[in-house]
């Protein structure tokens, strides 16, 4: 598979380990094919449609509530378990990636491949920073979002 690949990380930096979203797309600058969209959203839903619009290959990375909680373990999902695992209780957010996934269903606006790296969380509280567990999980996590990149621009990109 090859063509546009978008990457969206979901969160609010100012919110503790909802940030982790944004740190990994910041992480990831350097280290992906240069035509790789990066992006950061809130998790509205109809934002983060635009955001992918046209896209083959979309990676979400987004910080998840575990129950029971296990802060900085990491989850890769397909778009149909990711729909199931960031509902209501385990997103961080009140609307986001499970709603996002049946709005491009019904508008017939899924990727080709969507691939969801989320990392569960310890602190989301407002001006925390990222706790211990996931800024340790970090670079687990930048070097999978990078390798589905790669994956979804083909065989023949370097980087």
């Amino acid at each position: 598979m090859s063509g546009r690949v978008v990457v969206i990380g979901v969160g609010n930096p100012l919110r503790g380990d909802d940030g982790v979203g944004p740190a990994a797309v910041e992480a990831l600058r350097g280290r992906v094919p240069d035509e790789t969209v990066l992006t950061v959203s809130d998790g509205e839903p109809a934002r983060m449609l635009d955001m992918w619009r046209g896209a083959d290959t979309v990676v979400v990375v987004e910080a998840l509530r575990g129950q029971p909680a296990r802060p900085g373990e990491l989850h890769t999902l397909t778009a149909a378990d990711a729909a199931s695992r960031t509902a209501a209780t385990a997103s961080t957010h009140a609307l986001g990636l499970a709603e996002c996934l049946a709005l491009a269903e019904a508008l017939g606006q899924l990727p080709q491949r969507l691939v969801v790296h989320a990392v569960e969380v310890a602190d989301v509280e407002l001006g925390a920073p990222l706790s211990e567990a996931v800024r340790s999980a970090l670079p687990e996590l930048v070097d999978r979002v990078a390798a589905s990149v790669r994956q979804g621009h083909g065989p023949n990109q370097e980087q």
